[in-house]
């Protein structure tokens, strides 16, 4: 196998490194990051009926979320006065 050398800024090293799986070789990353398709790949894929009700679901998994953070900060603030 040959190999070629590369430069890269150090905050690409880090990115890449975060990236890096406990077994897995700055290569493996680099081919498993550069076959991940972009999202524009899957534009049409649901119909309009469909993306509507994923949209919805997912506005109100946030909403959810958002009043389950706001509640916690609540908490937090009483409980250090």
């Amino acid at each position: 196998m040959t190999t070629k050398t590369i430069t890269v800024t150090n905050d690409a090293y880090e990115a890449l490194k975060y990236m890096k799986g406990p077994n897995e070789s700055f290569s493996d990353t680099i081919l498993r990051v550069a076959k991940r398709k972009p999202l524009s790949h899957f534009y049409g894929a649901l119909s309009k009926e469909s993306a509507d009700k994923l949209e919805k679901s997912v506005k109100e998994i946030r909403k959810l979320h958002r009043e389950s953070h706001k509640k916690r900060l609540e908490r937090l603030v009483k409980e250090m006065k």
